[in-house]
């Protein structure tokens, strides 16, 4: 319609502006004829091909008119084309498609004879619905025939540039949902710079990732029916393991007493590890059952349990006031410890040194540093350091400092790594007391 409306008024003024330059033709005729007078005959052929009924031309001293005796006496509608609007000639022209052909029309228009001040033909509309009849035919078939070549083009294009890749992305998931272990086989990367090309690349990626942790999910669980079974049995050796260290704590010798109760605490704790375990059913810790109990004392079992205090190569100092207390579960904390320092005396080998400090703030909170002489971590190995199963040494599991984050996370705290070089590595870990807590 945009198109439409202003072309008709357009065609429609061309048609009538043609008539009236063709009226003006045939008026030069009739001014060079003697007495301003032709016959009857020649001044049909001139109305004739000017395409109108009669002409009236105004000068400034006379006024010339072909057509007298055949003008009408009335007419049914009058158009000035001096200055005509489009809004105007768009009326018109559908006023003249509305009457249908079926009137006699007055036009005035804009003369290009010098000295003529008035230009007036009276026609016939019915050539001119024809002409614009047809016109508008014409219009709407070329309207119909572009808009399908265009709906045709459209629809090529969305079908390419949308609907292929997102029907691609619909099959990849129904795929992925029925078997999602399964490896589809590779297809091209999709190199499309939109969100398309993003959704396709990153749906790959998301499912490689998810195949990934499903396959590690299943061996994890593989693995914890084996722990579970592993875990029965050994309960029930470090069950013989308590009694004979039971027997051992009534032999009376002094040197028998000091590893015995060494190894009863540690026996202790073992069972209570795998009971704990069997319990829950998987290696995550029961809540914390925290009390005010003395760090010096922890840190002095954990040193003991790894035979560091009486080990002449090894060097163990720990800056820690006999009388700070911390807010914690004893077990754990012992657990988080060991594990600190554990890995400290590993990674060093049979010599070297670990020191341990700690310091409490006003609100409760205590602040601990484990600190060694090692060689430091890797730097592809920081961003993995407390995950599960991430180990820098060959052999490790992987699982200490990941179970003591999860203890100190527990406990409300924060753990992480301070620093590390050739000069040494230092872990530090803080928990809040229950005055920080509340």
């Amino acid at each position: 319609m945009v198109v439409y409306l202003p072309s008709i008024a357009t065609f429609r003024q061309d048609y009538i502006e043609t008539r009236l330059e063709n009226a003006q033709i045939a008026v030069l005729a009739l001014e060079e004829a003697p007495g301003n007078m032709v016959s009857p005959a020649l001044e049909q052929r001139l109305l004739s091909q000017s395409g109108v009924i009669a002409i009236i031309v105004r000068r400034e001293d006379k006024s010339l008119v072909l057509g007298f005796d055949v003008m009408p006496d009335e007419v049914n509608a009058t158009f000035d084309l001096r200055n005509p609007s489009l809004g105007m000639l768009i009326m018109d022209a559908f006023d003249t498609l509305e009457n249908g052909g079926n009137r006699v029309i007055r036009v005035i228009g804009d003369p290009m004879l010098p000295g003529t001040r008035l230009l007036e033909v009276t026609m016939d509309e019915a050539g001119l619905y024809r002409a614009l009849a047809n016109y508008s035919n014409n219009v709407l078939v070329l309207a119909i025939l572009t808009s399908l070549f265009t709906g045709i083009l459209v629809y090529l294009a969305l079908h390419w540039l949308l609907v292929r890749p997102m029907r691609r992305v619909k099959d990849r998931i129904v795929a992925f949902r029925r078997k999602p272990e399964a490896v589809p086989k590779r297809s091209r990367e999709s190199r499309r710079p939109d969100e398309i090309g993003l959704i396709e690349r990153e749906l790959v990626r998301m499912q490689d990732e998810f195949r990934q942790n499903l396959k590690q999910k299943s061996h994890l669980a593989a693995l914890g029916e084996a722990v579970a079974k592993i875990n029965h049995d050994l309960r029930n050796i470090l069950a013989t393991a308590q009694l004979a260290s039971d027997a051992l704590q009534r032999v009376d010798h002094p040197g028998v007493q000091k590893v015995s109760r060494r190894l009863v605490s540690a026996v202790s704790r073992a069972v209570a590890l795998c009971e704990s375990t069997m319990r829950h059913g998987k290696a995550d810790d029961p809540l914390p059952e925290k009390r005010w109990v003395s760090l010096a004392d922890v840190v002095r079992d954990v040193a003991m349990s790894l035979g560091l205090m009486d080990d002449e190569n090894f060097t163990f100092e720990f800056g820690v006031a006999e009388d700070l207390r911390i807010y914690a579960d004893p077990e754990q904390l012992h657990r988080v410890l060991l594990n600190l320092c554990r890995n400290a005396h590993e990674v060093q080998g049979p010599s070297g040194r670990i020191e341990v400090n700690a310091m409490a703030d006003d609100d409760g909170t205590v602040h601990v540093r484990v600190r060694d002489g090692g060689p430091g971590i890797p730097e592809h190995v920081r961003p993995s350091l407390f995950k599960a199963f991430s180990s820098a040494r060959a052999g490790g599991t992987g699982l200490g400092l990941a179970t003591a984050r999860d203890i100190v996370l527990a406990h409300g705290g924060q753990i992480g790594l301070e620093d590390t070089g050739p000069e040494g590595t230092t872990f530090a870990f803080c928990i809040p007391g229950e005055e920080a807590e509340d």
